[in-house]
């Protein structure tokens, strides 16, 4: 697999990644970069539900879904219960992230 560049991947991860699960995929990511970028496209996906809602044009698409999905994967549950006081209903990032005693080599 070729590098990327993983700045252009936190601000634009749709352009370099094209689907949630291509970052699961990619092996030169750490676990905490891919959470990282999956969290960045949370929020974009959530902010183009939002425009959606408002009525922006644009098409619904899977996107959110295949996001929690990815994020899940690499955290477990997501913890959709506590949102953001948004209407973004943002994640906060408590509930997207691997806690120490989580991550290899950490004694519990």
């Amino acid at each position: 697999m070729a590098a990327i560049d993983l700045e252009e991947a936190l601000n634009d991860p749709a352009s370099i990644f094209g689907q949630p699960e291509n970052v699961l995929a990619r092996t030169t990511l750490s676990k905490e970069q891919k959470i990282e970028i999956l969290r960045r496209w949370l929020y974009n996906a959530e902010e183009e539900a939002v425009a959606l809602d408002e009525g922006m044009p644009g098409e619904e698409t899977d996107v959110l879904r295949q996001v929690l999905v990815a994020l899940g994967t690499l955290t477990g549950p997501i913890d959709v219960e506590h949102c953001a006081p948004s209407k973004q209903h943002g994640q906060p990032q408590s509930s997207v992230t691997v806690l120490k005693s989580d991550r290899p080599g950490v004694k519990r």
